[in-house]
Order: structure tokens, then C-alpha cells, then sequence
């Protein structure tokens, strides 16, 4: 797959097959549409193209909101590697862009930029200044510029039955179970390893504290989770704190991960860290003796949920 800053880094000279949309995390609903949009490219002799945008448009025209994201914008690249997309545009989203009208948005982005011939869009999309464009609109610039509208029902988004809003939700709510079926993967933190406190070697359990840069990435629920990651190619599980860890006094939110059976400095290293099973909410115990031994039934959870999930491991 080959990823584009801005859609006058595409050549222009390849026909293409375009869906357009955040996919936040690339969830089945949105698996649907790619698979859709890779079939039409292979019975029509086209190239696929996504074109989303960062930052998110509601970032930008509600300067305000707090809107959080099941991915970073290099996630979701990451993700899309797999999909069997060709080419991923991420243009940049600006006021200056927001007030493109519907046709000179059709006409130099999907039709001079990206060499549109079809386009695969849900029944709802919007465009244009204000989004006051919808389906219709763009059927009828397909017809004055020559590409063709494969419109994606309302029954066959509604079929599939998930979104990000509702992934958001579960995750927030602390529903990982739910979330990772919507995701069909395990939904997953990436940042670099930097030193924390050191509390957790006090105890016992090491831990590598993970910080995540961007801001606009959601945290789920603070609690304990079984996790696992991949480091210097091979595959660690382990169980994850999220949270302030009031026993001791915290008052800033940390992620921090102790992993099984691995010995080594993670000090800057980038990892991603899935998330596989929420065992508990963060809890005040009553000092420090009640919490390593509830860190110790942590381990004996993790452990077995770990050899039953994964026997193969």
C-alpha cells in the first residue's frame, strides 16, 4: 500500500476506485466497504484509493471538542496495511479546505486529483461547505463528470451493526470484550517506554510505563488487562494498569505493563500493546501488602485466561 500526504502527491494518471471516510478504527462496518471497494477494482480493471483526512474535521471547525479516537492517524496507516488497499491518501484537513462547495471538491479532489471513475459511498454521506451535499448531489456530479456512484444501503451498514461511536462507548464503558469483536482484533495502545516512579519493581512487578503522545487517542476505562505485544519479534503477554494507582497516592493517570517471562530494558522503545481482557477496576486497598496481593491474583488470571485462549502460545 502506498500512502500520500496530500492528494497532489497521487498520480493522477491512474484510475481509481475511491471510498471516503474517517474509519476510525477500521472496524467490520468499515472492513465491509474496503471489501466492497476491492472487488469493484478487480471486476473493473481500477486501482483502490481511500482518502481520509487528519486531523479529524471536528478537530479543526470545533476547536473546542474533546473528541477521542479509537486510532492515531499512524495506527489506522498501520492497520489499512493490511486490508489489501493500493493506495491510502491522507490529505490535510483545514478551515481553507472545510470551504471547498460540494464541486470544486468533486472536481479537483475525486475527479483531477484522484481520477475518480467510481466512488463507494454509505447512503449518508455529506460534502462540501456545511456538508450540504449528500448522495444525490454526488450522482448527479457523476453524471457531468463521468463516474459512477456505488451507493452502500442503509440495510447493509445497518446489518453489520457496529461503529465507532459504539466502539468508543464499550471502551469507555470498559466493555474491551465488546469492542474487540466490533474491531474483529484486539484494540491496542502504541507509545514509547519511559521511566515511571519505579514503585512497581518495589513490589515485585516491574513495569514499563508507557506515554502515548497524541492527546486525541482514547484511553479505555481505568483497570487491570491482560495485554500482549510484540517486542524485538517475539510476543510477550502480560497485564496492564490503567489508572492514578491511588494506593500509593497517585494523582496522574499512568499506563503501565508488567510483562511475563521477559527480561530486558524497554526504556525507548516503541511498542503497541494489545489489550485482550479486562480483569478488574482499579481499587484503594488498604496499603501496600492488600495490593500485591491483588496484583498476585492478577498474575494467576492473566495466566490462565492467557493458556486458555491462546494454547498454542
Amino acid at each position: 500500500m502506498k500512502i500520500y500526504n496530500s492528494v497532489s502527491e497521487f498520480d493522477s494518471t491512474i484510475p481509481t476506485v475511491v471510498t471516503i471516510g474517517t474509519f476510525d478504527g477500521v472496524h467490520l462496518g468499515h472492513r465491509k466497504i474496503i471489501q466492497r471497494l476491492v472487488d469493484t477494482a478487480d471486476q473493473e480493471l481500477l486501482q483502490t484509493a481511500l482518502l481520509t483526512f487528519y486531523p479529524h474535521p471536528r478537530m479543526v471547525l470545533q476547536q473546542s471538542s474533546d473528541l477521542k479516537l479509537i486510532n492515531t492517524i499512524e495506527e489506522r496507516k498501520l492497520i489499512l496495511e493490511e486490508t489489501g488497499l493500493e493506495h491510502l491518501i491522507v490529505h490535510p484537513f483545514t478551515l481553507e479546505f472545510s470551504r471547498l462547495t460540494a464541486r470544486e471538491y468533486v472536481e479537483e479532489i475525486l475527479v483531477k486529483g484522484l481520477n475518480a471513475k467510481k466512488i463507494v459511498i454509505g447512503y449518508d454521506h455529506h460534502f462540501g461547505r456545511n456538508r450540504t451535499a449528500d448522495i444525490e448531489d454526488l450522482k448527479a456530479f457523476g453524471k457531468e463528470f463521468n463516474f459512477e456512484v456505488d451507493e452502500i444501503s442503509k440495510q447493509d451498514i445497518e446489518d453489520v451493526a457496529v461503529s465507532s461511536t459504539k466502539i468508543r462507548r464499550s471502551l469507555e464503558e470498559g466493555d474491551l470484550e465488546k469492542a474487540n469483536e466490533y474491531l474483529s482484533r484486539p484494540f491496542f495502545l502504541s507509545g514509547d517506554i519511559i521511566k515511571g516512579k519505579g514503585l512497581g519493581k518495589n513490589m515485585g512487578y516491574p513495569t514499563a510505563n508507557l506515554k502515548i503522545e497524541e492527546s486525541y487517542k482514547l484511553i479505555p476505562k481505568e483497570g487491570v488487562y491482560v495485554v500482549a505485544s510484540v517486542i524485538d519479534s517475539d510476543k510477550y503477554f502480560g497485564m496492564m494498569n490503567i489508572g492514578t494507582n491511588p494506593t500509593v497516592g497517585g494523582q496522574e493517570r499512568s499506563i503501565e505493563t508488567f510483562f511475563f517471562d521477559l527480561d530486558m530494558n524497554l526504556y525507548g522503545k516503541h511498542l503497541h500493546i494489545q489489550l485482550l481482557k479486562r480483569i478488574r477496576s482499579e481499587v484503594k486497598f488498604d496499603g501496600l501488602e492488600a495490593l500485591i496481593q491483588a496484583m498476585q491474583a492478577d498474575e494467576v488470571f492473566a495466566k490462565n485466561y492467557i493458556k486458555l485462549s491462546t494454547p498454542d502460545e
